[in-house]
């Protein structure tokens, strides 16, 4: 029993205390983990139904997703707005994060603060907003429209990965490099921007990421041949249950394990 009272770490956290944070830990990652896991296995049934376990096991609906037009062209849309959503947010969030960070006034963490209300207020009432714009000036249902909604959304997500990376960051280099004649622009391109490059690829994924996978925008602005592949999953759950969507659901999580699994090798390549 004394194992257990004595000092794990230089944190002070004894055996026992350790011992309960990882368990506690165990059961909240099973928490999260399960109900994404659970849809690989049902992706493989043979069943007109989702069903768990399956009691037949088939690439049926793997098939069915490969060969249904509209499944690839609500695909072909998604990575689309995503792929352009990342363009606009990386650099847009990262200039930002940056600007406000090196600025150090108040004013600067008030408009951090409103730069952030994207991720406070729920995205129900950012979709009932820009569905009310967008339909006055003719961006409903086309990519440009998403496009411009999901950067929304993205944005905040890379403003708060640039800060952290920010933070750790040495800005006396780049005051040194600026004392030898080197512009602010060049200075940030040149110093600061080799340095934080594997946070700005970090956030590139994640407004990657949150662009493929945002469904309330999307049921609200697309529709037609524009699509979503969100949406299309929405339409399916609503109509019938349609165990499609469980295969594109694995897919979906292969994607997103590939791509954060590649951001990682990346950082220890660093």
């Amino acid at each position: 029993m004394n194992w257990f009272r004595k000092q794990a770490s230089d944190t002070q956290i004894t055996h026992g205390e350790r011992i309960w944070l990882y368990l506690i830990a165990s059961i909240i990652m099973f928490l999260l983990i399960f109900p994404t896991i659970i849809v690989i296995p049902m992706s493989f049934s043979e069943s007109q139904y989702l069903e768990f376990p399956p009691k037949e096991w088939s690439l049926r609906w793997y098939n069915e997703y490969w060969e249904t037009p509209r499944w690839i062209n609500a695909t072909i849309t998604s990575l689309k707005v995503a792929f352009f959503t990342m363009l606009l947010a990386t650099p847009f969030g990262t200039m930002a994060a940056y600007g406000l960070y090196v600025s150090g006034s108040r004013l600067g963490k008030f408009v951090f603060f409103l730069l952030m209300t994207p991720m406070i207020i729920p995205v129900i009432l950012i979709a009932i907003g820009t569905f009310y714009v967008f339909g006055k000036v003719g961006v409903v249902n086309s990519i440009p429209g998403l496009v411009l909604a999901h950067t929304v959304l993205a944005i905040p997500i890379v403003m708060i990965i640039m800060t952290s990376a920010l933070r750790t960051y040495d800005l006396n280099q780049e005051l040194v490099a600026r004392s030898l004649g080197a512009s602010r622009v060049r200075a940030f391109f040149q110093i600061t921007l080799p340095q934080i490059k594997f946070s700005v690829i970090i956030s590139a994924l994640f407004a990657f990421l949150t662009s493929f996978d945002e469904v309330i925008i999307s049921i609200f602005l697309s529709g037609g041949g524009n699509s979503t592949l969100t949406k299309q999953m929405f339409n399916a759950l609503r109509d019938y249950i349609d165990p499609t969507i469980a295969a594109i659901s694995t897919l979906m999580i292969i994607l997103s394990t590939t791509l954060m699994l590649g951001a990682q090798y990346l950082g220890r390549e660093k």
